[in-house]
C-alpha cells in the first residue's frame, strides 16, 4: 500500500520522506510478520496448558514469564523503536508544510458540515498524564494558530502504522462496525448518529452513507478536530465536528438513534468508561444503540499479552486493565437492561475487536 492518500488535505512528502517512511513502514511490517509469532509460541510452550484451552493466564503471568525472553526483547524493542521512528520521520515533513496546510484547511472551514471548538474544554488527565502512542506532545498540543498539525500527522502516521490493513482510507474499524451492525440488527436505519472519540474521523466518514442521517464526531484535541473537519469536507462528506469529552456532551437527552466509538475506550480510565457509558444512555432515542468496539480480549491469551505490552511501552496506559473489565455490568449500571446487551468479536483485519452492544 502506498503511503499517500487522494483527498487534497492529506499531507505530502518529498523523495527523501517518503523513503524514509516507507522503511519505517516496511520494518515494522517484517518485525509483525516475523518475531510477533515467536512470542505466540513462548505463549503456547511455556505458560499455556494444552490439557486445558479454557486456561487464560493473568497479565502479569504472561508479562513475567516473556520478559527474560531474548526473542520477546528484541521483539519489544523493533516494536518501541519503529513507534518512535514513525514520529521522527513524519513530524518534521508536516512541520515543514504546516503553513500551507493550515492555510488549505482555514479555506474549507465549514463548506460541509460544522466545525465548533470549546476552549473551555478540559483535557482529561488520562490523555495528559503521557504522550499517548509515544507521540511528542499527544494529540492536543497546538503549536500554532489554528494548528492542524496532530491531526495531519495522524494521518499519515496511522496510515503506515497500520501497514495497509485499514483500507485505502483507514475507515476499517467504521466499516467492520457497520457491517456487524448490518448483520446483528439488518432493519436499523439510523438517522442521527454520533461517533465519540473520533480523532480525525477515520472511522466517522463511512457513517455518511446511512441514508437520510446526520453525523456528529466529538473529540478533546482541537488540532485532530480541525484537521478532520477539513478532511471530510476535502472528501466530500458532511459531518458535524465538535470539541467535546464524552464523560459529559453538551447535547440533549434523547437525540441520537446510534452512539459509536472505535478504540476509544482504552485510552480513558475506570471512572471515564464507566460516565461515558452512563453518558450514552442518557443521550439515546428509545430504541437507539449504542456500540463500542475496542481492543479486548478477555480470552485470547496472545492478543492479551499484546495489549499488556502497549499499556507498558506503547503509552496507552489503560490497554491492559481494560482486558478485565465486566462490560455487561458496566452497561447495566448505566441503565441498559439486562436482556438488550450483546457482547461478541469482529474481525477488522488489523486483529479481532471486542463489540460491546447495548440497545435503550
Amino acid at each position: 500500500m502506498k503511503n499517500n492518500s487522494s483527498h487534497s488535505m492529506f499531507p505530502e512528502a518529498n523523495h527523501d520522506e517518503q523513503s524514509a517512511q516507507s522503511f519505517i513502514k516496511s520494518l515494522r511490517v517484517f518485525s509483525m510478520q516475523n518475531f510477533h509469532q515467536g512470542n505466540n509460541e513462548l505463549l503456547d510452550n511455556k505458560i499455556l496448558n494444552k490439557n486445558d484451552e479454557s486456561f487464560v493466564p493473568t497479565r502479569k503471568e504472561m508479562r513475567e514469564a516473556l520478559s527474560v525472553e531474548p526473542h520477546n526483547q528484541w521483539w519489544s524493542s523493533m516494536m518501541r523503536n519503529t513507534q518512535e521512528m514513525l514520529y521522527d520521520t513524519v513530524g518534521p515533513s508536516i512541520e515543514r508544510q504546516l503553513d500551507k496546510l493550515i492555510e488549505k484547511s482555514e479555506a474549507l472551514k465549514n463548506k460541509l458540515g460544522s466545525l465548533k471548538l470549546d476552549r473551555e474544554v478540559e483535557i482529561p488527565p488520562y490523555l495528559n498524564a503521557v504522550d499517548m502512542h509515544c507521540k511528542p506532545g499527544s494529540y492536543q498540543q497546538e503549536i500554532k494558530e489554528n494548528d492542524i498539525f496532530s491531526g495531519a500527522e495522524f494521518d499519515r502516521t496511522y496510515r503506515l502504522y497500520s501497514m495497509g490493513m485499514l483500507g485505502k482510507d483507514l475507515d476499517g474499524l467504521g466499516r467492520s462496525l457497520i457491517s456487524w451492525l448490518n448483520i446483528n440488527h439488518p432493519s436499523f436505519e439510523p438517522k442521527d448518529i454520533l461517533d465519540m472519540g473520533c480523532t480525525v474521523g477515520h472511522s466517522t466518514l463511512p457513517y455518511c452513507e446511512f441514508k437520510n442521517s446526520t453525523v456528529h464526531a466529538i473529540d478533546v484535541a482541537a488540532p485532530c478536530l480541525r484537521y478532520g473537519h477539513a478532511r471530510a469536507v476535502a472528501m466530500n462528506k458532511e459531518v458535524h465536528f465538535s470539541q467535546q469529552n464524552a464523560e459529559k456532551t453538551n447535547f440533549s437527552n434523547n437525540t441520537f438513534d446510534l452512539v459509536v466509538s472505535h478504540a476509544m475506550l482504552h485510552e480513558t480510565s475506570y471512572k471515564a468508561i464507566r460516565n461515558i457509558f452512563k453518558e450514552c444512555h442518557r443521550v439515546l432515542k428509545k430504541g437507539g444503540l449504542m456500540i463500542h468496539v475496542d481492543g479486548i480480549h478477555t480470552n485470547n491469551p496472545h492478543e492479551k499479552y499484546y495489549s499488556d505490552w502497549m499499556s507498558l511501552y506503547n503509552n496507552e496506559p489503560y490497554l491492559g486493565t481494560i482486558q478485565d473489565e465486566n462490560f455487561n455490568k458496566i452497561c447495566l449500571d448505566a441503565g441498559f437492561e439486562k436482556d438488550k446487551i450483546k457482547l461478541s468479536n469482529q474481525d477488522c483485519g488489523l486483529l479481532s475487536l471486542a463489540v460491546i452492544c447495548a440497545e435503550k
